[in-house]
């Protein structure tokens, strides 16, 4: 594919979960919608749960919210603006995780998303209810519909991966991650097409086990990537040997993956030898490992992997798509 013909209206598809996905993502729509192309999310719903009868699904409205505008940007996920009367009424009923904070507005999605499952629609639908609500610049596609939480395997037992986090955050020592039902799902309607159709696919600075690793766990998504005729890029989630948020060198320890950019990358592995990257951009506190990535078979981009404003979050999204000959 030439760069001329990837300069203009480009088609990009993004693999993201998390904190960090949503804010790399809004910047690529902006970046994208610019040059008059079309972004496809494929969000991580590993991560998602039943909660006080609801469905919930933490990466998919934070995704959501950071697209439409809304997010909190203070705390990094929920709604700008919230209040908590209603989460603060349950607790008092004992009912919920009074250490999981879910505000009122927030609480809306959940129960209007669950009122549409509960009438049958798929998680595909429900979502594309969700983001019909505000013109997001891109479509949003869960993974797969199938309902494939995370679970987290401890010596004494398990518990879901938001218990795991947010309540214990990633202090128990865990055995394994599991996603109980992954081997018999399949993509969600849409997503292999979109990655068959691409001009580049990014993969987001997200965490590698808990976010994207589930996406790549449904069957035949990662040998869509495989056979994609975009170049495929990924995004560093690892800046000087420390993960950019939250606890994922735990996760990568569990994993067997050193906590490093070269160590991520190898993860993922050169879709020339089997894995699924073409490229893989690394912070320059990282430049020395350049060369341990370039002999996994990955061409390895330095850059400024920090997305501490929207000015450096913007340039990060351009760099992902030079990477990609955009």
């Amino acid at each position: 594919m030439t760069t001329e013909h990837l300069a203009v209206s480009p088609r990009v598809v993004l693999l993201a979960g998390g904190v960090g996905g949503s804010t790399f993502a809004g910047a690529l729509r902006d970046e994208v919608r610019e040059r008059g192309g079309e972004l496809t999310v494929v969000c991580n719903t590993g991560d998602d749960l039943w909660l006080s009868g609801l469905r919930l699904q933490p990466d998919v409205d934070s995704m959501l919210y950071s697209l439409a505008g809304v997010k909190d940007l203070r705390q990094g996920w929920g709604r700008a603006g919230d209040s908590r009367r209603v989460a603060d009424e349950l607790a008092a009923w004992g009912v919920g995780w009074d250490w999981f904070l879910l505000g009122d507005l927030d609480l809306g999605a959940h129960i209007a998303r669950t009122s549409w499952l509960r009438e049958g629609l798929t998680t595909s639908q429900a979502i594309a209810r969700l983001q019909s609500r505000w013109d997001l610049g891109a479509t949003l596609l869960p993974m797969t519909d199938t309902e494939v939480d995370t679970h987290v395997v401890l010596d004494s037992g398990r518990m879901h991966f938001q218990e795991w986090w947010t309540r214990h955050r990633a202090r128990l020592e865990p055995v394994r991650f599991e996603n109980p039902g992954i081997a018999a799902s399949v993509p969600a309607p849409g997503v292999l097409e979109a990655i068959a159709g691409a001009d580049a696919i990014i993969v987001a600075p997200s965490n590698p086990v808990v976010s994207i690793g589930p996406i790549l766990a449904v069957p035949g998504l990662a040998d869509g990537l495989r056979a994609a005729s975009a170049r495929v890029v990924g995004v560093s989630p690892i800046i000087g040997d420390a993960p950019v948020r939250g606890m994922a060198d735990v996760c990568l320890r569990v994993a067997g993956v050193p906590c490093t950019a070269a160590g991520v990358a190898g993860h993922y592995g050169a879709r020339a030898d089997g894995g699924i990257l073409d490229a893989w951009l690394i912070a320059e506190e990282d430049a020395a490992a350049a060369a341990s990535v370039a002999a996994l078979g990955i061409a390895s981009h330095v850059e400024p992997l920090w997305m501490s404003d929207a000015v450096r979050t913007r340039a990060l999204a351009v760099a992902a798509l030079r990477a990609v000959g955009h």
